[in-house]
C-alpha cells in the first residue's frame, strides 16, 4: 500500500478482511447452530474456549503498555475493557465455567491447560506475541477487530439453539448473552483506535494483514474444535 486510506476506505478494507474467513461459517459453527452438537462437545469447546478467552485481560494489558500517554481515548478503551473481564459483577471466564459444568465437565478441567488442543495452542500464543510485540494499533485490528468483533455475530446464531434445542437455562448460558452486548460495542471501539491511530500506509496494510490473520486463526481454531471432538463420534457412530 503506498497511499493512505481514508477512514471510509479504510474501514471497509478492514471488514472485508475479515470476510469469508468468519468463525461463525466453520464447521463447528454449523453443527452448533444446526443442533447437531452432544452436551460433552459443547463441554470440550468450553476447556479450549476458556484458555482463548481467558488471558483476554493480559493481551489487553501488554497492548496497553505499548500504547502512549497521549491516546487517552485507547488507553482508555483497553482499560475499560479489562475491567469488564476480570472486575465487574461476574468475571466474564466464571461465566464460562458456570456453562462448562452444566455440559458435565468441571472447572478443574476447564483451567487445566492439558485438556486444550494443539490449535488452541496456537491461538493463545499468537494472541499473546501480537499483543506483546506490534504497534498498538495493529495489535488491537488484531485482537478486537479480527477476533473480538465476531462475537456478536456467532453468539447470535449459537444462542437461539442453546436455549431451543439444547434445552440450558438462561442462567447456564448468561456467557453468550453478555457477550453478543458488550463485544458488539468492544469491536466497534476498536474499529475507531484503528481508524484513528493507524496513520500511515505501512500500519494500515499491517493491520489489514493482522485482521485477516486473525479471522483466519479464529476460523481455524473453531474447525479444529469439530475435527478433534465431533467427527471422532461421526466415525464411530
Amino acid at each position: 500500500m503506498t497511499e493512505l486510506l481514508s477512514h471510509a476506505e479504510f474501514r471497509a478494507a478492514l471488514e472485508d478482511a475479515i470476510k469469508g474467513r468468519e468463525a461463525k461459517n466453520a464447521s463447528f459453527s454449523r453443527a452448533w447452530a444446526d443442533g447437531e452438537l452432544k452436551r460433552h462437545h459443547f463441554a470440550r469447546w468450553a476447556e479450549n474456549h476458556y484458555h482463548y478467552v481467558g488471558p483476554f485481560a493480559d493481551y489487553l494489558g501488554y497492548i496497553y503498555g505499548n500504547t502512549p500517554d497521549s491516546c487517552t481515548g485507547a488507553k482508555d478503551f483497553l482499560l475499560q475493557n479489562m475491567y469488564e473481564e476480570e472486575l465487574a459483577d461476574i468475571r466474564h471466564t466464571d461465566l464460562l465455567i458456570r456453562f462448562a459444568q452444566a455440559c458435565g465437565t468441571t472447572r478443574e478441567r476447564v483451567e487445566d491447560p492439558m485438556n486444550m488442543n494443539a490449535v488452541t495452542r496456537g491461538l493463545q500464543a499468537w494472541c499473546y506475541a501480537t499483543a506483546m510485540r506490534e504497534h498498538f494499533a495493529v495489535a488491537t485490528a488484531a485482537l478486537v477487530v479480527g477476533l473480538e468483533s465476531q462475537v456478536p455475530s456467532i453468539y447470535r446464531k449459537q444462542i437461539v439453539p442453546l436455549r431451543e434445542v439444547y434445552g440450558f437455562t438462561e442462567d447456564e448460558i448468561e456467557f453468550f448473552d453478555l457477550h453478543i452486548t458488550s463485544d458488539e460495542v468492544h469491536g466497534e471501539r476498536g474499529f475507531q483506535i484503528v481508524l484513528d491511530h493507524a496513520d500511515t500506509p505501512a500500519l494500515q496494510q499491517r493491520c489489514l494483514d493482522f485482521v485477516r490473520w486473525g479471522a483466519e486463526m479464529r476460523f481455524a481454531y473453531t474447525k479444529a474444535l469439530y475435527d478433534t471432538y465431533v467427527a471422532p463420534d461421526l466415525v464411530t457412530a
